[in-house]
Protein backbone atom coordinates (compact mmCIF):
# COMPACT_ATOMS: atom_id res chain seq x y z
CA UNK A 1 0.00 0.00 0.00
CA UNK A 2 1.29 3.44 -0.91
CA UNK A 3 1.69 5.73 2.10
CA UNK A 4 1.55 9.51 2.05
CA UNK A 5 3.10 12.08 4.37
CA UNK A 6 2.84 15.80 4.90
CA UNK A 7 5.71 17.44 6.81
CA UNK A 8 6.29 20.81 8.50
CA UNK A 9 9.69 21.96 9.80
CA UNK A 10 11.58 25.15 10.49
CA UNK A 11 14.93 24.99 8.71
CA UNK A 12 17.81 27.25 7.73
CA UNK A 13 17.18 29.33 4.61
CA UNK A 14 20.00 27.63 2.68
CA UNK A 15 18.48 24.20 3.35
CA UNK A 16 15.00 25.43 2.39
CA UNK A 17 16.23 26.90 -0.90
CA UNK A 18 18.13 23.72 -1.71
CA UNK A 19 15.03 21.59 -1.05
CA UNK A 20 12.87 23.86 -3.20
CA UNK A 21 15.34 23.75 -6.08
CA UNK A 22 16.36 20.10 -5.70
CA UNK A 23 13.63 18.13 -3.92
CA UNK A 24 14.33 14.49 -3.03
CA UNK A 25 13.65 11.89 -5.70
CA UNK A 26 13.22 8.14 -5.80
CA UNK A 27 16.62 7.86 -7.48
CA UNK A 28 18.33 9.25 -4.37
CA UNK A 29 15.90 8.17 -1.64
CA UNK A 30 14.98 4.47 -1.69
CA UNK A 31 11.25 3.88 -1.32
CA UNK A 32 10.25 7.43 -2.22
CA UNK A 33 7.70 7.61 -5.02
CA UNK A 34 7.29 11.38 -5.30
CA UNK A 35 7.96 14.45 -3.16
CA UNK A 36 6.90 18.08 -3.47
CA UNK A 37 8.80 20.59 -1.30
CA UNK A 38 7.19 23.99 -0.70
CA UNK A 39 7.34 27.02 1.56
CA UNK A 40 4.56 27.32 4.14
CA UNK A 41 2.02 30.14 3.93
CA UNK A 42 -0.48 31.35 6.52
CA UNK A 43 -4.00 30.95 5.19
CA UNK A 44 -5.78 34.27 4.80
CA UNK A 45 -2.66 36.38 5.39
CA UNK A 46 -2.31 39.67 3.46
CA UNK A 47 -0.76 39.06 0.06
CA UNK A 48 2.17 41.41 0.71
CA UNK A 49 3.24 40.21 4.14
CA UNK A 50 5.96 37.97 5.65
CA UNK A 51 3.26 35.46 6.58
CA UNK A 52 2.34 34.91 2.93
CA UNK A 53 5.55 33.03 2.11
CA UNK A 54 7.59 31.77 5.07
CA UNK A 55 10.79 30.58 3.45
CA UNK A 56 12.24 29.01 6.61
CA UNK A 57 9.02 27.06 7.25
CA UNK A 58 9.47 24.18 4.83
CA UNK A 59 6.77 21.68 3.95
CA UNK A 60 6.88 18.43 2.02
CA UNK A 61 4.08 16.31 0.58
CA UNK A 62 5.29 12.86 -0.38
CA UNK A 63 4.27 9.37 -1.45
CA UNK A 64 6.18 6.32 -0.19
CA UNK A 65 6.41 2.58 -0.63
CA UNK A 66 6.53 1.79 3.10
CA UNK A 67 6.87 3.05 6.67
CA UNK A 68 10.47 1.80 6.62
CA UNK A 69 11.25 4.07 3.66
CA UNK A 70 9.90 7.08 5.59
CA UNK A 71 11.92 6.16 8.69
CA UNK A 72 15.10 5.70 6.66
CA UNK A 73 14.63 9.11 5.02
CA UNK A 74 14.07 10.83 8.38
CA UNK A 75 17.02 9.07 10.02
CA UNK A 76 19.49 8.79 7.17
CA UNK A 77 19.39 11.99 5.08
CA UNK A 78 20.20 15.62 5.89
CA UNK A 79 16.82 16.86 4.69
CA UNK A 80 15.05 14.03 6.50
CA UNK A 81 16.76 14.85 9.78
CA UNK A 82 15.67 18.48 9.36
CA UNK A 83 12.07 17.38 8.86
CA UNK A 84 12.37 15.04 11.86
CA UNK A 85 12.72 18.12 14.08
CA UNK A 86 9.21 19.23 13.09
CA UNK A 87 5.88 17.45 12.65
CA UNK A 88 4.44 15.08 10.09
CA UNK A 89 1.39 12.92 9.53
CA UNK A 90 1.32 9.54 7.77
CA UNK A 91 -1.80 8.87 5.73
CA UNK A 92 -3.69 6.32 3.64
CA UNK A 93 -5.40 7.44 0.43
CA UNK A 94 -9.20 7.69 0.35
CA UNK A 95 -10.34 9.81 -2.60
CA UNK A 96 -9.09 11.88 -5.55
CA UNK A 97 -10.88 14.64 -7.41
CA UNK A 98 -9.30 16.41 -10.36
CA UNK A 99 -6.06 15.74 -12.20
CA UNK A 100 -2.37 16.27 -11.65
CA UNK A 101 0.26 14.30 -13.53
CA UNK A 102 2.17 12.94 -10.51
CA UNK A 103 -0.96 11.25 -9.08
CA UNK A 104 -2.75 10.05 -12.20
CA UNK A 105 -2.37 6.45 -11.03
CA UNK A 106 -4.64 6.94 -8.02
CA UNK A 107 -8.25 5.75 -8.29
CA UNK A 108 -11.11 8.17 -7.75
CA UNK A 109 -12.04 6.42 -4.50
CA UNK A 110 -11.18 3.38 -2.41
CA UNK A 111 -14.82 2.74 -1.48
CA UNK A 112 -17.08 3.39 1.49
CA UNK A 113 -15.80 5.91 4.04
CA UNK A 114 -16.96 6.82 7.53
CA UNK A 115 -18.35 10.38 7.41
CA UNK A 116 -17.63 10.89 11.13
CA UNK A 117 -13.97 9.81 10.97
CA UNK A 118 -11.12 12.37 10.95
CA UNK A 119 -9.77 13.22 7.51
CA UNK A 120 -6.85 15.11 5.98
CA UNK A 121 -7.35 17.10 2.78
CA UNK A 122 -4.51 18.12 0.48
CA UNK A 123 -4.87 20.21 -2.66
CA UNK A 124 -2.08 20.52 -5.20
CA UNK A 125 -2.24 22.80 -8.23
CA UNK A 126 -0.13 24.19 -11.06
CA UNK A 127 -1.14 27.79 -11.69
CA UNK A 128 -1.85 29.52 -14.98
CA UNK A 129 0.29 32.57 -14.25
CA UNK A 130 -2.03 35.11 -15.99
CA UNK A 131 -4.85 33.85 -13.71
CA UNK A 132 -3.00 34.57 -10.44
CA UNK A 133 -4.90 37.85 -9.74
CA UNK A 134 -8.26 36.08 -10.19
CA UNK A 135 -7.06 33.18 -8.07
CA UNK A 136 -6.08 35.51 -5.24
CA UNK A 137 -9.41 37.34 -5.42
CA UNK A 138 -11.48 34.16 -5.18
CA UNK A 139 -9.05 32.07 -3.15
CA UNK A 140 -8.34 34.35 -0.20
CA UNK A 141 -11.94 34.22 1.15
CA UNK A 142 -11.77 30.42 0.91
CA UNK A 143 -8.47 30.44 2.83
CA UNK A 144 -10.15 32.41 5.61
CA UNK A 145 -13.12 30.04 5.62
CA UNK A 146 -10.91 26.96 6.05
CA UNK A 147 -8.58 28.66 8.55
CA UNK A 148 -11.42 29.77 10.82
CA UNK A 149 -13.68 26.74 10.41
CA UNK A 150 -14.45 25.01 13.75
CA UNK A 151 -14.00 21.64 12.06
CA UNK A 152 -10.26 22.10 11.37
CA UNK A 153 -7.48 21.41 13.86
CA UNK A 154 -4.70 22.59 11.51
CA UNK A 155 -4.93 24.42 8.20
CA UNK A 156 -2.10 25.84 6.11
CA UNK A 157 -1.09 26.65 2.57
CA UNK A 158 2.20 26.20 0.77
CA UNK A 159 3.80 27.24 -2.49
CA UNK A 160 6.81 26.73 -4.71
CA UNK A 161 7.47 29.48 -7.20
CA UNK A 162 6.49 30.05 -9.88
CA UNK A 163 3.43 27.80 -10.33
CA UNK A 164 2.84 25.29 -7.54
CA UNK A 165 0.34 25.96 -4.74
CA UNK A 166 -1.07 23.61 -2.12
CA UNK A 167 -3.33 23.53 0.90
CA UNK A 168 -3.29 21.15 3.86
CA UNK A 169 -6.08 20.80 6.40
CA UNK A 170 -6.93 18.37 9.20
CA UNK A 171 -10.65 17.91 9.88
CA UNK A 172 -12.39 16.44 12.89
CA UNK A 173 -14.74 14.61 10.52
CA UNK A 174 -15.15 14.00 6.82
CA UNK A 175 -18.74 15.23 7.12
CA UNK A 176 -17.64 18.69 8.26
CA UNK A 177 -15.15 18.94 5.42
CA UNK A 178 -17.75 17.97 2.80
CA UNK A 179 -20.26 20.43 4.25
CA UNK A 180 -17.65 23.19 3.94
CA UNK A 181 -16.93 22.29 0.32
CA UNK A 182 -20.63 22.35 -0.59
CA UNK A 183 -21.34 25.57 1.29
CA UNK A 184 -23.54 23.94 3.93
CA UNK A 185 -21.52 24.75 7.05
CA UNK A 186 -23.17 26.71 9.86
CA UNK A 187 -20.56 29.50 9.70
CA UNK A 188 -20.74 33.05 8.32
CA UNK A 189 -20.46 33.24 4.52
CA UNK A 190 -20.44 29.47 4.23
CA UNK A 191 -20.84 29.68 0.45
CA UNK A 192 -17.31 31.01 -0.18
CA UNK A 193 -15.77 27.68 -1.25
CA UNK A 194 -18.74 26.69 -3.41
CA UNK A 195 -18.72 30.11 -5.12
CA UNK A 196 -15.00 29.84 -5.89
CA UNK A 197 -15.54 26.41 -7.44
CA UNK A 198 -18.24 27.82 -9.72
CA UNK A 199 -15.83 30.56 -10.79
CA UNK A 200 -13.11 27.99 -11.39
CA UNK A 201 -15.43 25.97 -13.62
CA UNK A 202 -16.25 29.13 -15.57
CA UNK A 203 -12.57 29.85 -16.22
CA UNK A 204 -9.90 27.66 -14.67
CA UNK A 205 -7.16 29.18 -12.51
CA UNK A 206 -4.89 26.16 -13.05
CA UNK A 207 -3.71 23.90 -15.83
CA UNK A 208 -3.59 21.02 -13.32
CA UNK A 209 -5.44 20.70 -10.03
CA UNK A 210 -6.31 17.89 -7.64
CA UNK A 211 -7.90 17.50 -4.23
CA UNK A 212 -6.80 14.41 -2.32
CA UNK A 213 -8.49 13.04 0.76
CA UNK A 214 -6.67 10.82 3.28
CA UNK A 215 -7.24 8.78 6.40
CA UNK A 216 -4.64 9.82 9.00
CA UNK A 217 -2.66 6.86 10.34
CA UNK A 218 -0.28 8.48 12.84
CA UNK A 219 1.40 11.79 13.62
CA UNK A 220 4.96 12.40 14.81
CA UNK A 221 6.70 15.32 16.50
CA UNK A 222 5.26 18.74 17.18
CA UNK A 223 4.56 21.92 15.24
CA UNK A 224 4.67 25.38 16.83
CA UNK A 225 4.33 23.82 20.27
CA UNK A 226 1.37 21.63 19.30
CA UNK A 227 0.97 17.87 19.48
CA UNK A 228 -2.10 15.63 19.07
CA UNK A 229 -3.18 17.62 16.02
CA UNK A 230 -4.96 14.61 14.54
CA UNK A 231 -8.36 14.16 16.23
CA UNK A 232 -9.17 10.83 17.87
CA UNK A 233 -11.65 8.73 15.83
Amino acid sequence: MTLFTFHFAKVKIAKAVNALLRPPTGEKVPGLIYAECMSKMTLGAPILSPARMQLRHLTMFAAWESHAAIDDFLDGTQLGRAFATGWHVRMAFLRRWGHITEFDGLPESVGEQDPEAPVVAVTLARMRLPQVPRFIRWGKPVEELVRDHPGTTLAAAAMRLPRTVSTFSVWTSQREMVEMVRGHSTVPQAERHAAAMVERQRKDFHFEFTTLRFRPIAEYGEWEGRTNIIPSP
